[in-house]
């Protein structure tokens, strides 16, 4: 039996009610608003690390046509799309079976991943200077040729979910009690942003020991999730549950990365999830990982230490923490760096 089967289930009702639902839209409309927004936040993150995100402004259309995009992609015939294969820039596409939370405290992984990835980041042209320089972490997205409009809604959602993430750091740096402008600088000129268009078969269920995406955290600073109502996330709690939280329409399910917990001292939780795609049919999401830019200097927040609470984690560029990541859960990437313990 799986670690997610083997924990007490509750009901969907009582789910919905542990990971709450916050209205984003009133921190948009004035300061008021962005203060009691802030404080939802604060009690999320350091209850859960998990909420749903409402209000939030971005068209259903945007998302509908990038879960169209997504399907498109992965129709692809095999030999296309390793065409694509994901790069040391983490962009293209991740075939079943060649990614692994080795890296994970939360679960010792004995099989890779059942699922399909197509990433994408900025999408920069041939002549941007990190491109011309072969910055690490900074090139070009692969496309499949003839899939123009695939390519136009993959951008689209990614340009509209990049203005999201840059609307909601202000509730986040007064979630901690920072100024509103706070995180502002540390994702200027080009933020660190992945997407990532997941698609999970329906995964053999003889296997106990076999996950979609096994249990983990993310190492982003914070992660927009878009579903559909295939079921098979799992998020466990402080209590030490796996619950699988309810599709609510209209909502992104969101939760806090490494990079937070890091950057908060342990405040905000970085709270472990993971997938087991067992309703016999094909699963898809949209993971959105928002991250500072890579050469920001991730340190303790000031209000988040004080003389009995001293920081926990050295200061570190945020390049030096996704090469890491990178390193320990993507096999293409095991021989490029190694691995921290603060990871």
């Amino acid at each position: 039996m799986n670690i997610f089967k083997a924990q007490a289930v509750r009901d969907s009702d009582t789910v919905a009610r542990a990971i709450p639902v916050i209205d984003v839209a009133p921190a948009f409309r004035d300061a008021h608003g962005l203060e009691d927004v802030a404080a939802q936040v604060r009690e999320a993150s350091e209850r859960v690390g998990f909420f749903y995100l409402a209000g939030h402004g971005v068209p259903p259309a945007v998302i509908d046509a990038a879960f169209a995009a997504s399907r498109e992609l992965h129709a692809l015939p095999l030999a296309e799309k390793v065409a694509l294969r994901l790069n040391q820039n983490n962009i293209g596409y991740l075939p079943v079976n060649e990614s692994m939370q080795r890296a994970s405290t939360v679960h010792k992984a004995t099989r890779p991943n059942f699922n399909e990835s197509f990433f994408i980041s900025h999408d920069r042209d041939a002549d941007h200077p990190d491109v011309l320089a072969g910055t690490p972490l900074r090139g070009r997205n692969q496309w499949p040729a003839g899939h123009e409009g695939m390519r136009a809604a993959m951008v689209r959602y990614f340009t509209t979910l990049t203005a999201l993430g840059e609307r909601f750091l202000p509730v986040l740096a007064r979630a901690l009690d920072m100024p509103r402008d706070w995180f502002a600088p540390f994702f200027a000129d080009e933020a660190h942003v992945n997407l990532r268009f997941l698609h999970y078969p329906p995964q053999p269920m003889d296997d106990p020991e076999q996950f979609g995406q096994g249990p983990h955290t993310d190492n982003s600073f914070i992660t927009f999730l878009a579903r559909e109502d295939t079921p098979g996330l799992a998020v466990r709690l402080p209590s030490g549950e796996w619950l699988a939280p309810p599709l609510i329409p209209g909502t992104f399910l969101v939760n806090l990365g490494n990079v937070m917990k890091r950057w908060s001292n342990d405040r905000f939780l970085s709270t472990p999830h993971g997938v087991v795609n067992d309703s016999g049919r094909d699963r898809y999401s949209i993971a959105f990982f928002y991250s500072p830019n890579i050469d920001a200097r991730i340190e303790v927040l000031p209000s988040c230490t004080s003389p009995t609470n001293p920081p926990r984690y050295p200061p570190a560029i945020y390049r030096d923490l996704v090469k890491a990541f990178y390193s320990a859960n993507y096999f293409h990437q095991q021989d490029h760096a190694k691995t921290p313990a603060a990871l």
